[in-house]
């Protein structure tokens, strides 16, 4: 019986978080555009930890969950910006954002 796990093919986990991982940039570049500043950081954040917490809920797949969760999800939230930008808007982010992914897993489940 083969082994299911995301480490028992390590060149598709990779391939999977790194096309999600694009493709998850892409969206939150295009988001950032029509939500400028602190706030759309903010909403991107949230946005994308809920997002996290409902993919949780759903789906049992780990290769699934790499792409979307890791690569996308990863890709799509920005947590790094609190190294070039304080405001109240990231100060907040952490605590809105693990609330968030915790009302997705709740609604999902």
């Amino acid at each position: 019986m083969p082994n299911p796990r995301p480490e028992s093919r390590p060149l598709a986990f990779v391939s999977l978080v790194s096309l999600g991982g694009g493709l998850g940039g892409v969206a939150r570049y295009g988001l950032s555009v029509f939500v400028p500043g602190a706030w759309g950081l903010f909403v991107i954040n949230v946005l994308g930890s809920f997002l996290i917490g409902v993919l949780m809920g759903l789906v049992p797949k780990p290769l699934v969950r790499a792409f979307f969760g890791v690569g996308m999800l990863g890709g799509f939230t920005t947590f790094s910006s609190y190294a070039v930008s304080w405001s109240w808007a990231l100060l907040a982010t952490p605590v809105c954002a693990v609330l968030a992914a915790f009302l997705g897993l709740r609604v999902t489940r």
